[in-house]
């Protein structure tokens, strides 16, 4: 009978009640945003805005439909741009961190030079590496990893020396090997602030490789921003912006999905 009733009880969270709950908590922000949108739209009518200074809503639903193919083939270049650069972006990042913590030495040394560089503004880099490598992916690539570099640097050493020296003790009396301590106490505790620090990355990654096309491209979301602004194509810029947008929304939403699947205990989950 218990085991009934505990089933019965969690029916409301599973098929249909499940998806109510999950609707009602994003109501509000789906209020929100389609008054915005309306709101957008009643002020472009009411003063009769002219299209290349603001469009409505409608007129970029309209360029969505006819650029649409031009709106993708710009896509792509931009999205292997962002992912490359945060991939190695992080990757390298990651892999200085665990020599920081390691190596007191390489951490005092290497440490401040990865602060200078983080100063520098990307825009001022961008067009350096443009003159030396060129106009091609490489530029772009390095550009996003540059902006990915330092953030998950400085949360991954504060995460891989979190571990309290109380676990650390404990790790010892258990006579585990270094290699243990590493993997299996300071990976987890690095991982809440690397997944923080990964959620940053994927959207300043697609400022990065956007960014890096405004200095010197002729394809991507970048270069079709520059270009519908010179030709006063406002739908079409407006397009080009919500899509480099959704880009960077789609690439934040699969760092969460990673977070939820690595990630099982929670602060709150321990009593």
């Amino acid at each position: 009978m218990a085991d009934v009733a505990h089933r019965s009880a969690a029916l409301p969270q599973n098929g249909f009640f499940g998806f109510a709950d999950r609707f009602r908590d994003k109501l509000p922000a789906l209020l929100a945003v389609i008054g915005l949108i309306g709101s957008w739209q009643f002020v472009v009518w009411a003063f009769s805005v002219p299209t290349y200074m603001a469009p409505g809503p409608l007129d970029v639903l309209r360029s969505f439909r006819d650029d649409g193919w031009t709106l993708w083939s710009n896509f792509w270049p931009t999205l292997f741009e962002a992912v490359l650069g945060f991939i190695f972006g992080n990757l390298i990042a990651i892999l200085l961190a665990i020599w920081f913590v390691h190596s007191r030495t390489a951490e005092k040394a290497f440490y401040p030079i990865a602060v200078f560089i983080n100063t520098i503004p990307i825009i001022a880099v961008a067009p350096i590496l443009v003159l030396i490598f060129g106009s091609g992916y490489l530029p772009k690539i390095i550009i996003a990893a540059l902006i990915c570099f330092f953030p998950t640097l400085v949360n991954m050493v504060r995460g891989l020396k979190a571990v309290t020296p109380a676990t650390l003790d404990l790790m010892r009396v258990l006579s585990a090997s270094q290699s243990e301590i590493f993997w299996k106490v300071r990976i987890q505790s690095s991982l809440p602030f690397l997944f923080a620090a990964l959620k940053i990355a994927s959207t300043t990654c697609v400022i990065g490789a956007i960014v890096a096309e405004w200095i010197g491209s002729n394809f991507g979301l970048g270069a079709l921003i520059i270009e519908a602004t010179y030709n006063f194509r406002s739908p079409l810029l407006y397009a080009t912006v919500f899509t480099a947008a959704l880009l960077a929304v789609m690439l934040f939403t699969l760092v969460s999905i990673a977070e939820t699947r690595l990630i099982r205990w929670k602060a709150s989950d321990v009593h």
